[in-house]
């Protein structure tokens, strides 16, 4: 009797093991989509932040006349080893009762390889220094984008109206002229939300064409906009040609290049007095003497604000040169703009058409 109770005792046992093995079995296997579920998200949640750290922070670089650099997640490679166990024990004495002991239990051990790639040469050249595609800004036109925020970021010069080209460098020591463009580029604004104007491609290569729809021909904002940029009152169509001029059934313009763009915007980067007072920055003066408030040339396009203590609850922040300097997280209209530059850097880097973008694999060994 002893031995058969014993024997019966063992079997469950075994069978026990068996199920507990196919269980655990059972449970690695969906280790795989967990580890993917987890990781994917936070490696997309890091890259995009320090994507957004590392723009922030060459535009600071920029606002102190310090070289920017970029580097670009070239590729991701994570690996996951899981190891399993089980530990069985038994005590089985005529003296005292059975004792049975099972137990499990897995780990897993994370290798990623992450590559930077550094944008620089040729590279460099043709995404950063050369001028903005015209097919980029229509294409962010008709993405929804305003047309005043695109102008006033892409556009140095509107049909011999000027957009601050002093400021598409290191910060200017005189003002920059503005004024007329921003009043332009809003009055365009409203045009574009009437929907008054289109921007369209023409038939030319490389060429775009700005149409008046006739029903809003004789309006006040369409006479207005005609009038500033001197153009001819009875045209409907307007070839839209790239480079210097000014015209009458044409119109000219010239696009910045994105280090051009990303020089204007650095230029609302708050600096503070201490720097200012230790010769850090260019301090802008009109010829008067006064100084010159660059907020009032990026208000309502952008801002960046600095403080000694880490800000709270920012969109972004970097710490620079003993300071942190970020953009508020409810400071939607900066947002707005860091997030159309973003695109930019994308669309002039033909990021949407490559093929060695930051790739995630995940092999999975059991």
């Amino acid at each position: 009797m002893m031995l058969a109770r014993h024997f019966i005792k063992n079997k469950l046992y075994s069978k026990s093991i068996l199920y507990l093995t196919i269980i655990t079995l059972v449970g690695c296997s969906n280790l795989g989509p967990q580890a993917v579920r987890k990781s994917r998200t936070d490696y997309n949640i890091a890259i995009e932040q320090t994507d957004n750290e590392q723009l922030l922070l060459n535009l600071v670089r920029l606002r102190y006349r310090d070289t920017p650099f970029f580097v670009e997640t070239a590729s991701i490679s994570t690996s996951f080893s899981f190891r399993t166990g089980i530990n069985a024990s038994a005590s089985i004495l005529p003296s005292v009762a059975d004792k049975y002991g099972i137990s499990s239990g897995f780990d897993y051990i994370e290798k990623p390889t992450i590559t930077y790639t550094p944008l620089q040469g040729e590279k460099f050249i043709k995404q950063v220094l050369t001028p903005l595609e015209p097919q980029i800004l229509l294409l962010l036109y008709h993405s929804g984008w305003s047309i005043d925020r695109l102008m006033r970021i892409t556009v140095q010069n509107f049909n011999g109206i000027l957009n601050a080209p002093t400021a598409s460098g290191p910060t200017p020591s005189t003002a920059p002229e503005y004024e007329r463009f921003n009043e332009v580029s809003a009055l365009i604004r409203r045009l574009q939300q009437s929907h008054s104007i289109i921007l369209a491609a023409s038939d030319k290569p490389g060429e775009l064409v700005l149409k008046i729809t006739p029903e809003s021909h004789h309006s006040h904002d369409v006479q207005a906009f005609l009038q500033i940029l001197e153009l001819d009152k009875e045209t409907l169509q307007f070839p839209v040609r790239f480079g210097i001029g000014k015209g009458k059934k044409q119109i000219f313009m010239v696009m910045r290049s994105l280090m051009a763009s990303l020089f204007y915007l650095s230029q609302a980067v708050a600096v503070s007095q201490h720097d200012r007072d230790a010769g850090k920055v260019t301090i802008t003066e009109y010829e008067s003497g006064e100084v010159f408030d660059w907020f009032k040339m990026t208000h309502n396009l952008f801002q960046i604000h600095t403080s000694s203590s880490y800000p709270n609850t920012p969109y972004v922040a970097v710490n620079y040169r003993g300071a942190w300097f970020y953009i508020k997280d409810n400071d939607l209209t900066s947002k707005s703009t860091f997030s159309l530059l973003k695109q930019l850097l994308a669309l002039q880097s033909g990021i949407m058409v490559r093929t060695n973008v930051p790739v995630l694999t995940l092999p999975l060994i059991q």
